[in-house]
């Protein structure tokens, strides 16, 4: 199977060199930049890639626009801070050509979060749909929490995807609040209503979900802080989703 790397990014200096050097197997690497200003393009230049510039469109449309920039019409769509474990380097060796070219591929992400590598909960398996042919799939427009489009067979690969969500504390709650507002703007776009009670509710759902039943609390601290955060996502998006209902209706 001939197949594309393609990965975008912004000011990602700190996390790039790891994920092209899980990625030398591939002859074409793609590297879609919205602007950085670190050492980002040396980094992917010194590794081959081939860099592409593009103001940012939203997650979603950055990422299709990467994609149709690759060579080949299999693509696997990495995030720069994201990278290949040895031994899903030589899974990928072994795939070939799919029977059908609408099957998909997706990767059991494990996230580390507080310096550990979590297990349980939502850090694994945390499957993302992330090889596919461009063909027959493409990335949603979407501008937060995109996902890829597709009617064909989910196959699901062994080894795992490499996940650092090392930033700080501080930093990780910045970007989930801005991903929540993001959230809110796109369901309030799509006219979805919410309570007060829904809200806490689904929040309460998650917690039971991912802590308890698929054991979160079997990774710690971490496990625990990292579900909580979820938790709050969930509550908050739909608080602000309230809020933007809210000042519509006094505008009227």
């Amino acid at each position: 199977m001939q197949v594309s790397v393609v990965i975008i990014t912004l000011n990602a200096s700190q996390t790039l060199e790891s994920c092209l050097q899980s990625c030398q197997q591939f002859t074409d690497i793609i590297i879609l930049d919205s602007g950085s200003t670190d050492d980002t393009i040396n980094i992917a230049k010194q590794y081959g890639a081939k860099v592409h510039q593009h103001n940012w469109l939203g997650f979603g449309k950055q990422k299709q626009l990467a994609v149709s920039l690759a060579s080949n019409d299999w693509v696997l769509c990495l995030d720069a801070d994201e990278w290949l474990s040895q031994s899903l380097q030589d899974e990928l060796k072994t795939l070939d050509n799919p029977t059908q070219p609408n099957t998909v591929f997706a990767l059991p992400r494990c996230n580390r979060f507080m310096g550990k590598f979590l297990r349980h909960g939502e850090g694994y398996p945390d499957w993302c749909i992330r090889l596919f042919n461009k063909k027959h799939a493409r990335w949603s427009n979407d501008s937060v929490h995109e996902v890829v489009e597709h009617n064909g067979k989910v196959i699901r690969l062994k080894h795992k995807l490499m996940h650092e969500s090392g930033e700080k504390i501080s930093h990780y709650l910045e970007k989930q609040n801005r991903y929540t507002d993001l959230q809110a703007e796109i369901l309030f776009k799509k006219g979805k209503k919410v309570s007060g009670s829904s809200a806490i509710t689904s929040a309460i759902f998650r917690f039971i979900k991912f802590y308890i039943i698929r054991r979160g609390f079997l990774d710690g601290l971490p496990g625990l802080i990292h579900i909580l955060i979820g938790c709050g996502n969930s509550l908050f998006k739909y608080i602000k989703l309230m809020e933007l209902q809210r000042l519509h209706k006094e505008k009227k």
